[in-house]
């Protein structure tokens, strides 16, 4: 009984060509993570050389969508003074608004820029600052670069930066 190789070589070359076509086929933006990207119009908001920084007290935190067609973010309402502020920090996939530490009442402060989103002034955070023990960053304080479009390895060390 004589076996062939055809079978297996068939096989062999579909899974190569396969893989090559998906390889040079157009990446396909996760919607759990749409209009986050580096590159993408809202983080292109963000004006590095423009940070600002106020204290207030956190009304509430929340989950929004900040522009058309993106998935929502974790945000803050705020109070400073007299006013309400919205706050924006996050994907809610890179943090929930259970996980970024601050709640109803907390006393923050908060640094980042300002942006007209919808002809709404929004304040996107860089950092948030809970007293002296406490601090939930979101961009890298020298360019903006949000800390969600870093890669695991980048943001392990940028957290370690951050704990000592």
């Amino acid at each position: 009984m004589r076996r062939t190789c055809i079978p297996w070589a068939v096989a062999a070359g579909a899974a190569v060509l396969l893989a090559f076509g998906a390889a040079l086929a157009p990446a396909q933006e996760d919607p759990a993570r749409k209009g986050w990207g580096r590159e993408d119009p809202y983080n292109k908001l963000y004006n590095p050389r423009e940070i600002e920084k106020f204290k207030a007290r956190v009304v509430r935190v929340f989950e929004t969508v900040p522009m058309p067609g993106m998935s929502p973010a974790t945000a803050l309402e705020v109070r400073e003074g007299n006013q309400t502020l919205v706050v924006h920090l996050c994907p809610v996939w890179f943090a929930s608004p259970g996980q970024v530490g601050v709640r109803p009442g907390d006393a923050v402060s908060i640094r980042g820029a300002w942006a007209e989103i919808g002809g709404k002034d929004v304040f996107l955070a860089a950092k948030v600052k809970k007293g002296d023990t406490y601090e939930f960053k979101a961009r890298l304080t020298r360019d903006g670069t949000p800390l969600w479009t870093l890669t695991p390895e980048e943001l392990a060390r940028e957290r370690a930066k951050s704990d000592d």
